[in-house]
């Protein structure tokens, strides 16, 4: 059975030793740009505190539906 892996000394572009000289291999990181093209708006203030409101809602109305289940009101 054959390795897939190349014959380390029919392999182009490597130095004694297994070392690879500057400018044969590819970039560590692309070449975009970084910064979106458009910043995304702001929420306002008012969107945490509505979205805490809707959590704790459920959750109270998760545990009256508990409470009221084990109390027998809900068959």
């Amino acid at each position: 059975m054959t390795t897939p892996d190349p014959d380390p000394q029919n392999t182009t572009g490597l130095e004694p030793g297994g070392g690879t000289p500057p400018g044969e291999t590819p970039p560590g990181e692309a070449s975009t740009v970084a910064a979106p093209s458009q910043t995304p708006k702001e929420r306002s203030p008012a969107f945490g505190r509505v979205a805490v409101a809707v959590v704790i809602g459920i959750g109270v109305l998760t545990a009256v539906f508990f409470v009221a289940h084990l109390a027998g009101i809900l068959g």
